[in-house]
Formats: C-alpha cells, structure tokens, sequence
C-alpha cells in the first residue's frame, strides 16, 4: 500500500544520493521501453486515458488534414474560396484539442514513469509539483476555455460576416480572466491556513513499497470552482447562440447536427464539472478517483470529438461536394445558384 502525503505550497528538495524513483522499475527484464506483462491496478486507467488520448490527436490530424486540403483547393477553385474564410478559426479550434490532449499526459503518472523519465533528468518534487500546476492552468484555464469559445465562435458565425482574423484576437482575450484566475489560485492558494487541503492542492505525494516518490496530479477544489464559473456563463452565451442559429436554419439534416452539437457540449460540460467536483473527495491513488478522472476526460473527449467531427470534418466535405457540383457549368458561363444551394448544405460558414 503506497502512503499519500499532501504537497504544501514549499516543497523541501528531496537529498542528491537518494536512488531515482526509476531504479527499481528499470530492473525488470526488458528495460524501460517495454511494459510490464501485467499492469498494475493504478496504472490500468492511465493506459485507458493515454489510447483515448492517442485516438483524439487521430481525430485532430485527420481535422487538420481536411483544413488544409480545403485551403490548398481554394486557391486554385474560386468557388470554394467562400467556403474557406473561416479555415484560420477551425485551424485554432483543432490546435486547441490537440494541445489539451497532449497536456493530459502530463498529469498520468504511468506517461511520466514511462515516457519521459528514462529520457530526461529525474524531476525534483518541487519540479513535478510544478509540472501539476502548470498543467492545471494550461487545462483548466487556458486551453479548454479557448477551445470552447472558438466552438462557440464558428456555431455563431453561421448567421453572421466575420473577419477570420480578428476573432483570434477575441478568443485569447475572452481565456484571459479563466487563466488570471487559475494562476492566482493554483499559485498563491489564498486562505490556505483556513480551508482543508482539498481547496488548493495540486498534488500528492505517492510513496511505494520501494520507498520511491512520486507526485500525484490532481484539481484544486479552488480550480474547479473557477472553472464552474465559466461554464455557467459560457452554457448561458451558447444557448442563446443555439436558439438563434436553430430559428434560423431550414435543412433538417443541419438542425439534427446544431442539435447533436448544442446537447454534446452541453452535457458534457455539466459532467465535467461534476467529475472535478467529486474528484477533491477521494484518494488520488483510490480506484474511485481513477474512474471519476477517467469520466472528467471522457466527457471532455466527447465535446471535442463531436466539435471537430461537426464544425470542421463535415462542413469541409459539404463544401467540397457543393464545389464539386458547381463545377459543372459550360466553360465561359458563370451561374452563382449553385454556390447559394451548396452553401445552404453547409453548416458553418463565414462571410457569407
């Protein structure tokens, strides 16, 4: 049974001879680049997270692969150039998600132990403390506040013309409060001495049975408090953007995607917050707290999985089969209906 220790704000330098956490693991016959034949219990959902994690930056480079084919395509097609004014916005929203998910392994002790430690220096404890922190800023304040406002932006621009470049500028502005907020709790962890632990720590510390120490990454009560914040706001702005795309959106197969997309992230979102909530009252090294985690992520990679497929992968292929239809005019005659007809296929599209 290992022993957990909550992680203070000033964590004491563990001693220079002490032995690396990793002696003892990279004995196994083997060497550190293969996995045990059986995996322990309190690795079992890190190995889940990490394939989930891996089939969602697949998602991510296939949305990457449609953004750019339709970019080089518009060039040389006048007709799908209408199409692609939005290319910069989902270009970010895919970024967002790919960096989410390349964070999230920074918080899996199993990614760590695994994948990076036999090719990097040992991380001191204030290091891996650290390491938690900036992943929960990174997570909760940054990335996914940034990825569910540039949703909220390309749901929103299928009724409005936009500039496709001054809403970057917008949608890092509007993470600004959510990373201010995360930083100033995660860091100063303001009435330390008068809450419980479970308010402000980041992390704890993991003993085995080798006597090898380790930083288990967790959320801050105060972190999911800030976070619940901006759900609440942001559910409020996306629903009024929903009703008004809906009211305005005549294809039926459309509505049934704005519908899929409105319950996704919405659900999603209030699961989120349950998860983080539930997760400050349990053991970060009990089974419990490994499935709570495991769903907090899995609704995250719902929502994204949803927003790519609906707000970038089908859209790009509605435009390139509208172009294709358009593109069957008699040389020297130019006919705009097909261009309308096509556009009004597609879901999200800008300057239009």
């Amino acid at each position: 049974m290992r022993r957990l220790i909550p992680i203070n704000t000033t964590i004491p330098p563990s001693p220079s001879p002490s032995p690396s956490p990793l002696t003892d693991f990279n004995s196994i016959p083997g060497g550190p680049f293969l996995f045990p034949p059986i995996p322990i219990l309190d690795s079992a959902f890190d190995i889940t997270t990490l394939s989930l994690i891996a089939s969602l930056i697949l998602l991510s480079l296939l949305s990457l692969s449609f953004i750019f084919y339709l970019r080089l395509k518009s060039r040389t097609s006048h007709h799908l150039q209408n199409f692609n004014s939005l290319w910069s916005v989902r270009l970010l929203f895919v970024l967002f998600i790919f960096i989410w998910s390349l964070t999230e392994t920074l918080r899996l002790p199993f990614f760590r132990r695994r994948f990076l430690y036999p090719f990097l220096p040992k991380f001191t404890l204030p290091q891996q403390s650290s390491l938690c922190k900036t992943h929960i800023i990174l997570s909760l304040g940054f990335l996914q506040p940034g990825f569910l406002t540039t949703l909220l932006f390309l749901l929103d621009a299928s009724i409005k013309k936009r500039n496709p470049f001054c809403p970057i500028g917008v949608i890092f502005l509007s993470c600004t409060p959510a990373t201010i907020l995360q930083t100033f709790f995660v860091f100063f962890e303001p009435l330390k001495s008068r809450l419980p632990d479970c308010f402000y720590a980041s992390s704890v510390l993991s003993i085995d049975y080798f006597d090898n120490k380790i930083l288990l990454c967790r959320f801050p009560l105060f972190s999911t408090i800030v976070f619940a914040a901006f759900g609440i706001v942001y559910s409020m702005v996306f629903l009024f953007s929903y009703w008004r795309v809906v009211s305005l959106v005549i294809n039926k197969a459309t509505r049934m995607r704005i519908h899929a997309l409105a319950f996704s992230v919405l659900i999603c979102l209030s699961i989120q917050v349950f998860f983080l909530a539930l997760s400050s009252f349990f053991s970060a090294e009990s089974p419990v707290y490994g499935g709570v985690m495991l769903g907090m992520f899995l609704s995250v990679l719902c929502c994204a999985a949803v927003g790519e497929g609906i707000l970038v992968i089908r859209p790009i292929a509605d435009a390139l089969a509208a172009g294709g239809d358009c593109c069957q005019w008699r040389p020297g005659v130019r006919s705009l209906q097909p261009v309308e007809e096509g556009r009004r296929e597609v879901m999200v599209e800008g300057s239009q």
